[in-house]
């Protein structure tokens, strides 16, 4: 639009007045209430750019801007039936508009076009917002499954040795006073370690960095020995393995390999009533290996049992399927006890040598 203030008019055109620039204004005005009346905005804006063609000569060419804003606007906001009810007036609109003004089909072909893309472009920006909403709740939702997992990771593999630990406390005083003065330190150290995890996740979840306690890293597989350790002071004969080349895993593999020795672990001492358990880790062929047996009772007959799923063998396969592995659970070697073998794929170039 032409700036006559600035730039003066031709002199066979009459000069622009203030009311031509007021009633200008009036047409913008309404843009600010158009997210909570979109419909009132649109039916304001058609009445006063009607009244500048028909009653003033204004500053210019009356260029459609603020009916484009509006009709993106409800393109962009409103439900079906405001924007079909939106689409009807502006076929009728569009044509009068062009009718009081040049009568032109040119003009016509040109108002019908920007105010279809503006439509259009509306639709495109909704369809765009709703996908990225869609991915950030299935973001939220995998992170949430996440947490859950380390949660009950972390609390059912420490509650589990404390109550082993605690249960054979009593015998061993009256038994053997050193062994059960060595169980209690156990289930104090179990007990200082969930806190020291449980800390770190509760951390993870906190917002803004301000405050926040100082971030451990997360386990991985120089953690398994100090792990294999703590289940052997509540009484199971655990011997822990390694096979093959040592491989640097990301940490998030690692820290998964580690996560499933431990619920795996915690399911011998909780349900198994074995004896021994052996881990194994098998490094080759760019995959990792993790097998737990135990020599207990096995998997239960039937849903539900520990061959047929449970929180944590539930986690053992949805970790392992988060990093393109695989897990499988069912008896061990020879149909005694209980099994869970794990494949995690590994990085080549992750490959250092022992």
């Amino acid at each position: 639009m032409t700036m006559p203030f600035v730039v003066p008019r031709p002199p066979e055109i009459e000069p622009a007045t203030w009311p031509a620039y007021g009633l200008t204004t009036l047409t913008v005005v309404p843009l600010v209430w158009r997210r909570r009346a979109p419909i009132a905005v649109l039916l304001a804006i058609l009445a006063t750019s009607t009244l500048y063609i028909l009653a003033l000569e204004g500053p210019g060419q009356p260029l459609p801007y603020t009916g484009l804003v509006i009709v993106y606007t409800i393109a962009l906001h409103s439900p079906p039936r405001k924007r079909l009810a939106t689409a009807g007036l502006m076929v009728v609109a569009v044509p009068v508009s062009v009718w009081l003004n040049t009568r032109s089909a040119r003009e016509l072909t040109f108002s019908l076009f920007v105010f279809g893309a503006a439509y259009v472009f509306g639709r495109l920006q909704d369809a765009r917002q709703r996908a990225h909403l869609v991915e950030a709740e299935r973001a939220a939702a995998r992170e949430r499954a996440r947490i859950a997992r380390e949660m009950h990771d972390i609390l059912s593999h420490a509650v589990s040795l404390m109550i082993v630990q605690a249960e054979a406390g009593p015998v061993a005083v009256r038994a053997a006073p050193d062994r059960a003065e060595a169980a209690f330190e156990a289930i104090s150290e179990t007990g200082r370690e969930a806190m020291t995890q449980l800390r770190q996740m509760l951390g993870l979840l906190r917002e803004g960095p301000e405050g926040a306690p100082p971030r451990e890293p997360q386990p991985d597989l120089s953690g398994i020995p100090a792990l294999v350790e703590r289940v052997r002071s509540g009484g199971l004969l655990v011997e822990y393995t390694t096979e093959g080349g040592v491989r640097a895993l990301p940490a998030a593999t690692g820290a998964s390999a580690y996560r499933i020795v431990q619920e795996a672990l915690t399911n011998v001492v909780k349900h198994a009533g074995a004896r021994r358990a052996d881990v194994r880790l098998a490094h080759a062929d760019g995959v990792l290996r993790v097998t737990v047996t135990d020599d207990g009772r096995g998997p239960a007959p039937g849903p539900p049992g520990r061959g047929c799923g449970g929180h944590g063998l539930t986690g053992i396969r949805e970790r392992a399927a988060a990093h393109g592995g695989t897990a499988t659970t069912g008896r061990g070697p020879g149909g005694r006890g209980f099994e869970v073998r794990v494949l995690l794929p590994v990085p080549s170039t992750a490959e250092v040598g022992t």
